[in-house]
């Protein structure tokens, strides 16, 4: 087992290059760089950008006057009338006056050190910004898995043993519909019936928490964060319920049909015996095999869309919005972080495949 883990460690590394280089790549190509979101707001809304961007990086950007020779730098995008003594500097505050793969490499040699550096647009550094936003997207992902499996195991399992049952048929449906409705629209819904919209105004619109947290007692508190909580949960467990739910009844289905339940049924074990000491341990093996997924998703991209609507400020929406404003530091220490969890989690979870069944041994696989 030593040997396996070794191997997987030692293969996250070509992995996170690969990510991190083909995204690299990608962003070389897409327009409105930082660059050109400096040069909007300066051409838009006059000397406010640069009053924004001396926070980012800590350079003076001084001589952002107009050049009055009308002189153009033909690398952007509306800097027509812009001095080229200003975009010069503009492109060494960002970095971009390095060659491509001097930056790729560089930020390579920050990042194994975990040195995201300090973001564009926000007077703050990368690692604190992200560890500001993860209380929300932690609180979101732990409590859509822990609620979505607490919920679909039970009911998958119910549904394999009555298959074919009238209430197989209409928790089937019941299901089917909520997988078709996205989160998102279902979340809208929720707050026009009980935000405050057309009807009740029983749940808040925004936050994970009241502006008079730090006046409430402890009691008063836990019940504030999931009174904020109920609306955005129960809109992003949808999903997750239905997903996580047909997949036991298959897993379960599939194991009850095999010959060592039959044997164990001659053998006058009840169905309970049979089902939780014989079925449930290898049946469960593909469930927990799609649990990382599932946290992964809900931690990090499910709830991006749900943040936006009940106005979460957690990972999902500091990651949409960092892409919109070009804030590439925070862009790419979020795809790092996010790759570098994703590859601890898959190796925990096919650690967890050997604790629960013993004749698994990943050593006599290739990897």
């Amino acid at each position: 087992m030593g040997a396996y883990i070794l191997r997987r460690l030692l293969l996250m590394i070509p992995t996170l290059f690969g990510i991190m280089a083909i995204s690299f790549v990608v962003v070389q190509f897409a327009p409105g760089g930082p660059v050109e979101q400096v040069i909007a707001k300066l051409t838009n809304q006059g000397g406010s950008a640069a009053d924004r961007l001396g926070g980012g990086g800590g350079s003076d950007l001084g001589g952002s006057n107009f050049d009055p020779a009308g002189n153009v730098s033909s690398k952007y995008r509306g800097a027509q009338g812009l001095d080229p003594e200003f975009i010069a500097k503009l492109e060494k505050q960002f970095g971009f006056d390095k060659p491509p793969l001097e930056r790729f490499g560089l930020m390579l040699w920050n990042y194994a050190r975990f040195d995201f550096g300090d973001s564009y647009f926000r007077d703050i550094s990368v690692v604190n910004l992200i560890l500001e936003k993860m209380p929300v997207s932690i609180s979101i992902g732990l409590w859509i898995t822990l609620l979505s499996y607490l919920i679909s195991i039970p009911l998958g399992i119910r549904k394999a043993v009555k298959d074919g049952s009238s209430f197989d048929t209409w928790t089937s449906a019941v299901v089917i519909v909520g997988y078709a409705i996205p989160g998102f629209l279902f979340g809208i819904l929720l707050m026009i019936l009980f935000a405050g919209g057309s009807f009740w105004d029983w749940f808040p619109l925004r936050g994970l928490t009241s502006d008079n947290w730090d006046q409430l007692s402890w009691p008063q508190r836990i019940l504030d964060y999931f009174w904020h909580l109920t609306l955005p949960l129960t809109a992003m467990v949808l999903a997750a319920f239905a997903t996580s739910t047909l997949l036991t009844k298959n897993s379960f289905l599939e194991e009850i049909r095999k010959q060592y339940v039959v044997t164990a049924r001659a053998k006058g074990l009840s169905e309970r015996q049979v089902l939780y000491g014989h079925v449930f341990r290898n049946a469960m093996l593909i469930v927990i095999a799609g649990f990382p997924g599932a946290f992964i998703s809900a931690f990090f991209s499910g709830s991006l869309l749900i943040e936006n609507i009940f106005s979460l400020d957690g990972l999902g929406l500091l990651g949409f919005k960092s892409i919109v404003d070009r804030d590439y530091p925070v862009v790419f220490a979020n795809l790092y972080i996010m790759s570098l969890i994703g590859l601890f989690v898959s190796l925990i979870s096919d650690l967890t495949y050997t604790w629960i069944d013993p004749r698994i041994d990943f050593e006599r696989r290739d990897v």
